[in-house]
């Protein structure tokens, strides 16, 4: 299916659970298939891949590893953000556990609240008192846009619009940050969450039964158009991304967007 891209590429990867998945018929079994399959086939065609978060959450790590090693021996082929609200309570042998568990295949990236980058050396522990709501929305926006002025490409699968922490759910704000930067957009909405119902607002998809209207950042994307998800994707296509189940149909369209961005740059 793949093919190596011409240039490299710095992708953004946001794949997490939805509330909507029984709905769609899927379970966290296929949720851990569409990240591996994602990993596979953006590994072998050239790309970096950037996550924000733990990676080390339910064995992913491992995962990863395998799959460097296998596609891209003697690379760091994977950035890890941590903001400094995930890291700050994180005792100083976790992070040195986790920059080791990474070393030779990904690089871990510690942000100071501000979204400047810390050295692993210098982490230091705070008591969990000083990690209030403010400070998780400041430190959380801080990385999501270091995040975006270092990707070249945005991919959403899930996510959810309730339980979060910061201003707006995750994938809203990464993928807000993204149209005002004029990246690229591919909303991967058969699993419902986040990314479904950003296509909904997009009208790339109709609604379904369990749709709403009300969540924060909704606003900020009734103006937008699925035009702006400037993709590479014809606005079949990217109705087509948006509301297929199947991982491997979603990959094929993911890629064959990248690609024609690639060759109109």
């Amino acid at each position: 299916m793949s093919a190596t891209l011409q240039s490299p590429s710095n992708i953004g990867i946001s794949i997490s659970e939805s509330p909507d998945m029984r709905y769609f018929g899927l379970t966290d079994g296929h949720l851990k298939e569409a990240k591996a399959a994602f990993a596979i086939y953006l590994l072998s065609s050239g790309a970096t891949l950037a996550y924000g978060g733990d990676l080390l959450d339910r064995g992913f790590t491992r995962l990863i590893f395998d799959l460097v090693l296998r596609y891209r021996p003697k690379e760091e082929a994977v950035a890890n953000y941590l903001a400094w609200p995930v890291h700050a309570t994180m005792k100083g042998d976790d992070i040195r556990e986790l920059d080791e568990a990474l070393r030779g295949f990904a690089r871990l990236i510690l942000l100071a609240l501000d979204g400047s980058r810390i050295p692993c050396k210098e982490h230091r522990t705070v008591p969990p008192s000083a990690v209030d709501g403010r400070t998780w929305c400041v430190g959380l926006t801080a990385m999501r846009k270091l995040m975006c002025d270092q990707t070249d490409a945005r991919i959403v699968l899930g996510g959810t619009l309730d339980g979060y922490k910061g201003a707006m759910p995750s994938v809203v704000e990464e993928t807000l940050l993204a149209l005002a930067a004029k990246q690229p957009v591919f909303l991967v909405g058969g699993f419902g969450g986040c990314a479904r119902a950003i296509a909904e607002t997009l009208g790339l998809v109709d609604r379904w039964a369990g749709s709403r209207d009300t969540w924060d950042g909704r606003e900020q994307l009734r103006g937008r158009t699925a035009e702006e998800l400037n993709n590479g994707l014809t606005l079949e296509e990217n109705g087509l991304l948006a509301g297929t189940p199947d991982v491997d149909q979603a990959i094929r369209l993911v890629l064959t967007g990248l690609r024609r961005r690639e060759r109109a740059d």
